[in-house]
């Protein structure tokens, strides 16, 4: 299960991207195939919590839902045709980035100081 779940992580994530390419030449169809991917991906992070017991990585955790609620603006944004939802998304890839790369350090910070 937690395979099936990484994949369609992976999957979802790359389908936000093209989806935002895709909107260039087709804005008619990229909304749709960006609110399913962002779906799962947001379903997919809100049922996997931050595993440690820090506060910075529940801090960590919480940009990580906030990234999910910036893509489910910006594909609202999308349907209604605003160009908005370019700043939107980059917000969401800033958080979401930040947190990628910050939560794998504060969790090896945990198993360390054990």
């Amino acid at each position: 299960m937690h395979r099936v779940k990484d994949i369609l992580f992976w999957i979802s994530g790359i389908l936000i991207l093209l989806s935002a390419v895709f909107y260039l030449f087709t804005p008619a169809v990229a909304p749709w195939i960006m609110a399913l991917s962002v779906a799962v991906f947001s379903a997919i992070t809100f049922t996997n919590p931050y595993p440690g017991k820090s506060i910075r990585g529940k801090r960590l955790f919480n940009f990580q839902l906030f990234s999910c609620i910036s893509m489910i603006v910006a594909t609202f944004l999308m349907f209604r045709g605003r160009n908005e939802w370019v700043l939107a998304m980059i917000i969401a890839a800033i958080f979401l980035l930040y947190a990628a790369v910050m939560i794998p350090r504060e969790l090896e910070k945990e198993k360390n100081k054990l």
